[in-house]
């Protein structure tokens, strides 16, 4: 079982996971923006050849592996914690039949 967190390691804990949180949001508003943006000139400027759908797809890539890393494998994230846990265990076992 891991030990508890001191209440400073606690502070730390959640504003750096507040934020990476408030990075993301700001990163997925930032690509909502442009991507209007790049599709209005797209739609209306160059007529209909959607070209805007290329740095749609390939930004939108970029967002869901960074929302990956803060929402499910960031440090403190759950999944992260309970493979950490399974390492250590694993690590102690290997170290007590030594």
């Amino acid at each position: 079982m891991s030990s508890p967190l001191s209440p400073e390691e606690i502070e730390r804990l959640a504003q750096r996971r507040a934020s990476a949180k408030l990075g993301w949001y700001a990163h997925a508003a930032v690509y909502v923006l442009v991507n209007l943006f790049l599709f209005a000139i797209s739609r209306y400027a160059f007529g209909t050849r959607p070209w805007s759908v290329a740095p749609l797809l390939g930004w939108g890539i970029g967002l869901a592996l960074h929302g990956l890393s803060v929402f499910l494998l960031g440090k403190g994230s759950g999944l992260r914690e309970r493979m950490v846990q399974k390492e250590r265990e694993r690590l102690q076992g290997t170290t007590d039949r030594r």
